[in-house]
Parts: C-alpha cells; structure tokens; sequence
C-alpha cells in the first residue's frame, strides 16, 4: 500500500532524507520513530505529496504520488502534527467542506461521522476553529480524515494536545481501521503507542533507517527489551544519555 524507494530530500549541502527504502503492506501499522531533526516530518511531507522529494519514487496504492498526486490524495488521509484548519470556519462548516470536497457527502460518511463526533465527545462544532484549543482541532482532524474512511492514514504525531481517554480511542480506532484492510503510518515521540500499536517500527536517524522490524526483532538487534531503550542504542545516543544523566 505504500512503497518507497530511494527516498531522498537535500536542502541546500544538508541531506535531510538519505536514499531510504519503505514498504508497508494492508492491514500493517508502521510506526516511523526518530530523534528531532532526523527527517520524519520530512518524509511524511514527501509520501503525502506535500514536499516534492530530490531523488526516489513514492507509490501509494500503487500510483506514483509525483505523477497523478490529486488521484492519491483522494484516496488518503492525513493528520499533521499541526491541524491546518481555516480558523474563519466553525467546527460543522469545516467538516461538511471537507465532505464536499472529497465528494464523500454520503448517508454512510455521515453516519461514520455523527458516530466519531459522539466518540471523541466533539459538542463544540457551533464555535469558531480559532476558539478551539489544540487538542479540540486535533480530534476534529480525525473525524474529518475518518469519516471518509481512507484506505491509507498518515499521521504525525497524532497524540499531541489529546487527552488519555482520546489517545485510547484513537488507538482503537487506527487498530480497527488496519484490520479491516487499511494501512497506517504514523510517526511518535510516545514509544508506548508505538509499542502498543505497530507491526513493524522503522527508526531513522540523520535522514537515514538504522534499524527496521517488529519490536520484538529490534530487541534482538539491540539487545534491549524496552522500546525506549532499543530506541535510544539504535540511534547511537546511549553515551549521551549517560553523560547528560551524570551532570545532574
């Protein structure tokens, strides 16, 4: 479902994203896991059509993302670490305009949607995006980019200004969704939902993967049982960590 290869982002002399290669198949979670600055958000501009990559191929459901990008971002859907949202519009003009313009304006959509509103406990759709706080326009992204049921989710950190009972139901909601045949990709700084959630976890490091499987195989790589631990040896930082724990 989605396919990468040779991914490459260079800015000015900095190599952002270094060749890397990405496979994840139906009903597969992957979690994309890294340092700040090690490429990401980045990467997840480019598989989304967003940022326009210097070398490599991006196909999504089998349709090369550079050569027919409107037919890809029709069939998926993305939440962004930070909600792109008019601020003019109220919560209800916001997700009737992202029905019409995904022309999923259905019985079936808004079924789905009247029920994720009622999930995520969303009763503030009669007030302004620009009066909402970070986590209320985060759980309108969602429901705006489930109601359509996409066959790929993009997220990027996707927990950020959610509260626990929200993070809990967009865990299930995500497992469900892969299960009934779609495919996610996401990226998180909260290992524990990388853990919980993911079949296989892609770690990168200075634009480059350093280690790819199932949690279980990178524990035997690492020679770590946390996620956290594995994460920290395979980016090469166990040292630092050490010598910032012994200044305090």
């Amino acid at each position: 479902m989605i396919s990468v290869k040779s991914l490459t982002k260079v800015f000015g002399e900095k190599v952002a994203v270094d060749h890397i290669n990405i496979h994840v198949k139906q009903g597969e979670i992957y979690a994309f896991l890294g340092p700040n600055g090690a490429g990401k958000t980045t990467t997840l501009k480019m598989l989304t059509g967003v940022m326009r990559p210097t070398e490599g191929e991006v196909h999504i459901l089998g349709t090369n993302i550079l050569r027919n990008p409107v037919k890809v971002k029709r069939e998926i859907g993305v939440v962004p670490d930070e909600p792109k949202m008019y601020p003019s519009l109220k919560g209800w003009e916001f997700l009737e305009f992202i029905r019409k313009v995904y022309r999923s304006d259905d019985k079936e959509t808004r079924v789905r949607m009247e029920n994720l509103l009622d999930i995520f406990g969303i009763n503030y759709l009669d007030r302004y995006i620009f009066e909402m706080s970070h986590g209320m326009k985060q759980k309108l992204m969602l429901v705006s980019v489930l109601m359509r049921k996409p066959k790929v989710i993009f997220l990027d950190e996707p927990s950020v200004g959610l509260d626990v009972i929200a993070t809990a139901v967009l865990k299930e909601l995500l497992k469900k969704h892969a299960t009934g045949g779609g495919a996610v990709f996401l990226t998180t700084h909260i290992l524990d939902m990388a853990q919980d959630l993911a079949d296989r976890v892609g770690i990168i490091n200075e634009g480059r993967i350093v280690a790819e499987g199932t949690v279980d195989e990178l524990r035997k790589i690492a020679g770590r049982k946390e996620l956290e631990e594995i994460f920290i040896k395979l980016t090469g930082n166990e040292e630092r960590l050490r010598e910032m724990l012994e200044k305090l």
